[in-house]
């Protein structure tokens, strides 16, 4: 049940990707035991990516995503085509299903090609080996299976286990900054924002990172942070804070003890923060007319205050006095074409997986974009980021 909530931004996302009629569908249905995906002898059923969050045996917590055919046609065809490549800018590990009697043909091809380019582990399951049992296997990355009767299936499994192992991640969000036994205060705001009965998933990961890393996490709301400074035994290894807390927390808390904000340290776990701490200095070069970008990986219901629609475009206008036109995107939807705006601000991807952050930071650099993140710019607006980076050295002599 537990491997269950993980969220999606923590699990391994699997793309299972080919030609229409491969057997896609039922190849992914076959992987997972499960019947996730519609099965038609007719060319073409599946017509948009389908996910599905579940705990696939060894790999742990995935995403199993299953493509439209990568050779549709007509209009509505080059519009799923198209949707599946980008898929490919949020896949771990790819599996490529062909038909055995056909072996690859050129779309097939052009897909190793992308998951070459993108530098991203394959598995080719050649499908239907049933129907062509005297078919043989000379490539070490390709397995002949049969979705059908199950021919090979867990020996799939093992090959898309051990493809995926080599994008595992052993980074930490904060528990490897401190010490075991250090006391950290997060500061955890409780407004008319704030998710009923529930802290947002940075905040939960942030104190699970420092139980598991043996610290003392102690968590308390803006209004006691002053009370909770001074009841501590022994002064706080770093301060936590809703980067949107910023300013008040930042009077509170004493110089000598470090701060710093849930999103700047999501912005280094998905690791793009060296990019958001350049990327903000742009803030300083807006003027009026300019175009701002303003993206957040996930949708959800905009209140009365909310920060990206409304919060953030008002400090950027406090701080450059400009009137920007802000440009609002969300979930899936990343622009493809960057090149009219002079910055883009990204919450902190805590809903993306790292591939997908760093496929959006690129296409930002590719286009000359500079980019950052809500905290760190919301730090830079009220001229402390020098401060929020005093744990990463490195970045700390950037500003």
């Amino acid at each position: 049940m537990e491997m269950n909530l993980t969220p999606s931004g923590e699990r391994l996302h699997i793309g299972f990707f080919g030609c229409r009629n491969a057997g896609k569908s039922s190849v992914v249905n076959a992987v997972t035991n499960q019947d996730i995906a519609l099965v038609s002898d007719v060319a073409g059923t599946t017509t948009d990516p389908v996910t599905k969050a579940m705990e696939l045996l060894p790999l742990g917590p995935v995403l199993i995503i299953d493509t439209p055919g990568i050779d549709d046609v007509g209009g509505l065809g080059e519009m799923r085509v198209a949707r599946t490549r980008r898929v490919l800018n949020k896949t771990d590990c790819a599996v490529l299903v062909a038909d055995c009697r056909n072996g690859l043909n050129e779309s097939d091809k052009e897909l190793v090609a992308l998951f070459e380019e993108k530098n991203i582990p394959y598995v080719i399951a050649l499908n239907k080996h049933d129907l062509s049992p005297e078919t043989v296997c000379t490539d070490d990355k390709s397995i002949l299976i049969s979705a059908k009767t199950g021919e090979n299936i867990y020996e799939l499994k093992e090959k898309i286990a051990a493809s995926a192992n080599l994008c595992k991640s052993e980074k930490r969000l904060v528990g490897d900054l401190l010490n075991g036994g250090d006391l950290a205060v997060l500061v955890v705001p409780i407004d008319s924002a704030a998710p009923k009965g529930r802290l947002i998933l940075p905040q939960q990961q942030a104190i699970r990172d420092l139980l598991e890393a043996g610290c003392i996490p102690v968590v308390c709301r803006e209004s006691e942070l002053a009370q909770t400074l001074e009841s501590c035994a022994k002064k706080p290894a770093v301060v936590i804070t809703d980067s949107q807390a910023f300013k008040y927390v930042s009077q509170v808390v004493p110089q000598d003890i470090p701060l710093t904000s849930f999103s700047i340290l999501m912005a280094r776990y998905k690791g793009f923060l060296e990019e958001a701490v350049a990327g903000a200095a742009a803030i300083a070069q807006l003027k009026d007319g300019d175009n701002v970008l303003i993206s957040e990986g996930c949708t959800h219901h905009r209140q009365c205050d909310d920060i990206g629609s409304v919060k953030m475009p008002r400090w950027l206008k406090e701080c450059t006095g400009a009137e920007l036109n802000i440009t609002l995107s969300s979930g899936n939807t990343f622009p493809e074409e960057l090149s009219k705006y002079k910055l883009i601000i990204h919450c902190g991807g805590c809903m993306l997986n790292e591939r997908e952050m760093l496929y959006r930071m690129k296409c930002a650099l590719d286009a000359g974009v500079p980019m950052t993140n809500y905290g760190t710019a919301i730090a830079y607006m009220n001229g402390i980021l020098k401060r929020t980076l005093s744990m990463f050295p490195d970045l700390y002599n950037m500003v």
